[in-house]
């Protein structure tokens, strides 16, 4: 029989006291109920012998505790999980919101999941088209990674974000694909922008989508994550499929994180985040992963805007401390309309190498990837010593450099957000864009693989 306290003394912001507890556990749930009134919803922060720190999900407004009573409910918060869920678009706690039927669940999950065993992990490998060439041909997204993108305010994260979910898929392989969506922290009109998206493509139908806006409550912002990623362990563990994971903005996460940490009267770390932020981070990020003997797989693609393009910045430092890369867009090429604007030179992929060449890609794919790398970086040196010297201070070679960097900006990163390459469209281009350059001067690329895709007779 769960037992009713009326003994809540105090309610500060999203925290309320209840005293004269007993058998409380941490992360427990609970039940605020007051005459006349809709009932709230909270869980246990701490518990310091009698008492328990209660942290509200719809906030305190209205809360008048003389006459309000708590129950504890003896568990912590989970997630109705089925296949129905795909195509659903549910808010950050897990309710549907689209106007469709409650799911009828197979089970009901922990939201805070389960540590992957490191001997049970397996080694991320398979190559997973994302459908940009920033991304496929340069740096590649494998299968099990968690591969952040670093964004700032302003920039278009949202598209890029959209159309990878849209046009995500891994190749050579019949299993199913599917891909978790959760938005945190965002406003109604991207939270629209994303949903309209994926309805007119049709990509909802693979999707699950977990919507917490702007204006829901900080706490609902902490769970959204974790219920985005309960939803993808089911379905790739469970369910055997490849699960993309996109989750935008994990920065409005941890300014949530911050803003209960000071309600609880912390000690504050790096600007006012609390201490144990990687810690944190890591429960979210390391939730991505293969399991030996299962089929399924769990990809990530956080994405966080660093404040004023800092990457110093707590959020982003800390997520490259336990991600395997990051994807880094940049305002100068946003400025001049490549769009998506990633800066590919600063950008990395960890696993990158394990996930291309024969049987997965293309046997040339690691070559072109660094001829691709290193002529853009020249044509960036050239061009920038023009702005300075002037063009009569290149070389005959410096300015083809300088006018393949042009193109590949233009042509190969700036290919809109509508547009669908497969990772072959992607090295043709990546050969055409390299056959404007001296061929002696393509020194990374394999002879053989010279005469096999450019041959001396043309």
């Amino acid at each position: 029989m769960l037992k009713e306290y009326r003994t809540i003394k105090e309610v500060v912001g999203p925290l309320m006291l209840v005293e004269g507890v007993e058998g409380v556990k941490y992360d427990e749930l609970v039940e605020i109920q007051q005459p006349g009134a809709r009932m709230k919803h909270g869980k246990v922060l701490t518990i310091n012998e009698d008492k328990a720190v209660v942290q509200l999900f719809e906030g305190s407004q209205g809360l008048q505790i003389a006459n309000a009573s708590a129950k504890f409910l003896g568990k912590s918060l989970d997630l109705a999980v089925s296949e129905d869920m795909l195509g659903r678009v549910f808010n950050g706690l897990g309710t549907p919101i689209d106007g469709g039927p409650e799911i009828i669940p197979d089970k009901r999950v922990d939201i805070n999941g389960v540590a992957i065993n490191p001997a049970a992990r397996d080694y991320p490998s398979e190559f997973i088209q994302t459908g940009v060439s920033a991304i496929d041909g340069l740096n590649t997204l494998v299968r099990g990674q968690k591969l952040p993108i670093f964004s700032a305010s302003g920039l278009p994260h949202a598209e890029l974000a959209a159309q990878i979910a849209r046009q995500a898929k891994v190749l050579k392989s019949e299993d199913k694909f599917a891909v978790v969506f959760a938005a945190i922290g965002i406003t109604f009109e991207e939270a629209n922008f994303f949903t309209e998206s994926f309805k007119s493509t049709g990509a909802i139908d693979r999707t699950v989508m977990f919507m917490n806006l702007a204006n829901d409550p900080a706490v609902e912002r902490i769970a959204t994550p974790r219920m985005a990623l309960t939803a993808a362990e089911y379905l790739a563990y469970e369910k055997d499929m490849q699960v993309l994971v996109i989750m935008t903005d994990l920065t409005n996460y941890a300014e949530a994180l911050r803003e209960v940490s000071a309600a609880r009267k912390e000690v504050p770390g790096r600007r006012g985040y609390p201490g144990y932020l990687y810690t944190d981070l890591a429960t979210i990020y390391e939730r991505a992963g293969r399991i030996k003997g299962r089929k399924g797989s769990v990809t990530q693609i956080p994405i966080l805007t660093m404040p004023e393009e800092d990457k110093t910045h707590p959020v982003p430092d800390l997520t490259g401390y336990i991600t395997e890369g990051q994807i880094i867009l940049d305002t100068e090429l946003n400025r001049r309309g490549v769009m998506p604007p990633i800066n590919v030179l600063p950008s990395l992929s960890r696993l990158k190498d394990k996930g291309i060449g024969r049987d997965k890609t293309r046997e040339d794919h690691a070559d072109v990837l660094n001829q691709l790398f290193a002529a853009y970086a020249r044509g960036k040196d050239a061009r920038e010593l023009a702005v300075i010297l002037g063009d009569a201070a290149l070389s005959k070679t410096d300015k083809i450099f300088a006018a393949f960097a042009e193109r590949f900006e233009n042509e190969y990163v700036g290919q809109g957000f509508e547009t669908d390459r497969t990772v072959m469209e992607t090295l043709e281009l990546g050969w055409t864009l390299l056959k404007t350059l001296p061929r002696t001067e393509l020194k990374r690329i394999r002879q053989a693989y010279l005469d096999k895709y450019w041959p001396i007779e043309e």
